[in-house]
């Protein structure tokens, strides 16, 4: 690049910066109508930096940022290796599907193989096993954690039991003591779905590091945000070469975008009924996908990446203020709970209204709307109840009688680093009203 280009994009960069001070100005608080959001993305020039330097570069597909961040994101998470991918979603389906290849010998689910998971929790969690064919057997929850209850994992073992698949809900831990041990005598995969507890810490080891593979997403509601994106987490060389062959339209050859030759035999290989020296980037050894970012969601990735403890101290600071402030409220709301041995990162705020209000969510729901205060429900609550899972193959253990009160009484607010003490104040006085209305 000419000295003169080098010049012009410094010149750019600090434009940039001057226009996110105009464009982005801070926004006073007004109770009642400045919206608070159950989530959202926090940045500030740096990102739009990041933004505008990896577009200058014209480079589409992943490249340089991609490459950094996966480096700077594996060493923060303590793993080996990170495969950035285009949503967490499509994480959970690479991270299953991994499980299926052919390269895991005797070690790979076929279909009819059976994956624990919960039945209260986020289709996306669930939906990579229907899709391989396989068979999930269901688990109810435990309440106020939102979490496994591990007291079922006995009675969900069968001979064709493979592996678990499982989310830390809302950043609040599972029992990795209980799940991690049953796998293990038992010789199953384990797959955490870490996409809502990035910073989490169970016996002071961050969740996401504790199975086989785990999966993050970069979504704008997650603790950083690339607009959409999302990655595969693992500390096995061969799942990592799995999944990113899956990625990157199920084939063999390993080389980034952009590169030849990284094996050095390039037309040296024999594979399946291929002739000799046919071409390693033409070789397909898995029946894959494109599920690439850009480097333009990476670069802002990076930016973000420096904010993340910070992010993770806020929220944590958040579920404390708002806590203490509903403390005095739990005739109507049950408080969540932390699980043993764990500090989480929250995601969001669960709250689950007593039984003598269970039949009053959608009268809460729509107050606190009307004030402009922001909520969602506990992701799917009972995913069998979704019309979605109707007719399909699963395995149920127990009644999942939680599963099922999640369904009237369960929702959550926000936590994450845009919302300010006051906002949560004025978020606690609305459910106080509310109580007043109803007692």
């Amino acid at each position: 690049m000419s000295e003169r280009a080098n010049q012009l994009r410094s010149q750019i960069l600090g434009l940039v910066e001057e226009y996110y001070q105009e464009a982005f100005p801070e926004k006073t608080f007004v109770a009642g109508e400045t919206p608070i959001p159950v989530s959202g993305k926090v940045f500030d020039a740096t990102e739009l930096q990041y933004l505008v330097d990896a577009s200058l570069d014209f480079w589409l597909t992943a490249g340089r940022f991609a490459a950094e961040f996966e480096k700077q994101f594996a060493e923060w998470m303590g793993v080996k290796f990170c495969s950035l991918v285009n949503s967490g979603s499509s994480a959970n389906l690479l991270a299953v599907t991994a499980l299926t290849s052919p390269l895991l010998g005797d070690r790979r689910l076929v279909p009819g193989d059976e994956v624990i998971t919960v039945a209260a929790g986020f289709p996306t969690t669930v939906n990579p096993i229907f899709q391989n064919q396989l068979v999930p057997v269901f688990l109810d929850i435990e309440i106020p954690t939102y979490n496994v209850d591990v007291t079922q994992l006995d009675e969900a073992l069968s001979s064709r039991t493979r592996a678990i698949m499982l989310a830390h809900t809302l950043g609040n831990p599972f029992d990795l003591d209980a799940v991690m041990a049953f796998a293990k005598k038992h010789d199953l995969w384990v797959i955490e779905d870490n996409c809502d507890a990035v910073g989490s810490l169970y016996r002071g080891q961050k969740t996401g590091t504790f199975g086989h593979l785990s999966t993050v997403s970069f979504y704008p509601a997650h603790h950083i945000t690339m607009g959409e994106g999302g990655a595969v987490l693992t500390n096995d060389v061969k799942l990592k070469r799995i999944v990113e062959s899956l990625r990157d339209w199920g084939r063999d050859c390993w080389c980034p975008p952009g590169v030849d030759n990284s094996c050095g035999k390039r037309f040296e290989w024999q594979l399946g009924d291929l002739p000799f020296g046919y071409d390693h980037k033409y070789t397909y050894s898995h029946v894959g996908y494109n599920l690439k970012l850009t480097d333009m969601q990476a670069a802002v990735g990076l930016a973000q990446l420096q904010k993340l403890p910070s992010f993770i101290q806020s929220r944590q600071k958040n579920f404390l203020i708002l806590y203490k402030l509903l403390l005095d409220h739990q005739d109507i709301i049950m408080l969540p709970k932390q699980t043993q041995f764990s500090k989480p990162s929250w995601f969001g705020f669960p709250l689950f209204l007593q039984e003598e209000f269970s039949e009053d969510r959608e009268m809460l729901l729509h107050h606190l709307t009307s004030k402009q205060v922001g909520t969602r429900l506990i992701f799917a609550s009972n995913l069998l109840r979704q019309p979605s899972y109707h007719k399909l193959k699963y395995r149920i253990i127990g009644s999942i009688d939680n599963s099922n009160h999640l369904l009237k009484r369960g929702l959550w607010v926000g936590l994450y680093p845009g919302i300010k003490a006051e906002q949560l104040q004025f978020l606690a006085k609305m459910i106080s009203n509310f109580k007043k209305k109803n007692v």
